[in-house]
């Protein structure tokens, strides 16, 4: 699991980086290669194929997270908006769960847009395996 978890964390770095996808899979194929032996690249998809979640909220948090994350966002300005206006504190709370929720969904976004990225990248590399 320790492997995997740093497979992830080379799949964020690379989804720092603003490039196609098929860039971002050839670049983290190199590393994948040199990292982990075949026997260990067929348990890492293996144990990420069993974690990956398949219902649909994740799918699109997956696919759209800052979309989603936007109205939370909005919420937390909005608290934090009328907090100082009308002198409210009690709106402020908005703002800490908005902020909150909305850094909790990017967060969650990413790990999931990583976690796709290696499983991507390691079918790929079983396809040219197999070619």
């Amino acid at each position: 699991m320790a492997k995997l978890e740093r497979l992830i964390m080379l799949a964020e770095d690379e989804l720092v980086q603003y490039s196609t996808n098929a860039h971002k899979i050839e670049k983290l194929r190199q590393k994948i290669g040199l990292s982990l032996n075949k026997a260990e690249q067929k348990q890492a998809k293996a144990e990420l194929l069993a974690v990956m979640p398949t219902d649909d909220i994740s799918k699109i948090v997956e696919k759209n997270r800052q979309s989603v994350s936007l109205p939370f966002w909005g919420i937390a300005g909005l608290g934090l908006l009328l907090g100082i206006s009308m002198e409210q504190p009690l709106d402020f709370i908005a703002t800490v769960v908005g902020t909150g929720a909305a850094i909790a969904l990017q967060k969650w976004g990413w790990k999931l847009q990583a976690k796709r990225l290696v499983l991507q990248t390691l079918e790929d590399i079983e396809e040219r395996t197999q070619c």
